[in-house]
């Protein structure tokens, strides 16, 4: 499958929208019951924008949305700023074809130089490929809830992993760079 990664736009929302729906209703991923509307999606890929967090999506060369991906805050606190949270969705027909590793490669890439030194990932459902793709590109199982959801009839884990990004935390941060600047302690 050949696809293009680029940033996501407004112009994105209704192809979100309808992945992220497809999501909710079918999967366990996300831990949201009823999906949100398109007026709600572009709140929040609004809010993310206006954070500078990275929103990107995957492309097909026919114009089709294959997926999309950006990082937000794990929590709004100002000691977690240098931690980033990272979502990727993908449309039904992309799902096992390179789209999800290359959207997250890429989160991890852009959070890196934004100066970000940690990437969590919370794993609803306990999704093995989730799991998987996280795995394969160098994320460590720290810890999980056990029936921490209940949906489509069934208790569901969750699951966290960790990535350190570029120094991590063996050195000081740069409190004037982003995303340093963004929160005043």
């Amino acid at each position: 499958m050949t696809f293009s990664l680029r940033p996501a736009t407004p112009a994105d929302i209704p192809a979100i929208t309808a992945i992220y729906r497809h999501s909710v209703l079918n999967g366990t991923a996300s831990y949201e019951i009823a999906p949100p509307d398109e007026t709600e999606m572009a709140q929040r890929m609004a809010t993310i924008l206006s954070q500078s967090y990275p929103y990107i999506v995957a492309q097909a060369h026919d114009g089709a949305l294959l997926g999309y991906a950006y990082a937000g805050p794990f929590r709004t606190r100002p000691a977690y700023r240098w931690l980033v949270e990272d979502s990727i969705y993908l449309a039904a027909d992309a799902q096992g074809k390179g789209v999800g590793k290359a959207l997250l490669k890429a989160l991890i890439e852009q959070c890196t130089t934004l100066g970000f030194r940690q990437m969590i990932a919370v794993i609803g459902g306990a999704s093995p490929a989730s799991i998987g793709v996280h795995t394969r590109l160098g994320f460590t199982h720290t810890g999980g809830i056990a029936g921490s959801g209940f949906k489509m009839g069934q208790w569901l884990d969750t699951v966290f992993m960790q990535i350190s990004l570029g120094e991590g935390q063996q050195t000081l941060p740069d409190e004037q760079a982003y995303p340093g600047s963004l929160f005043k302690a």
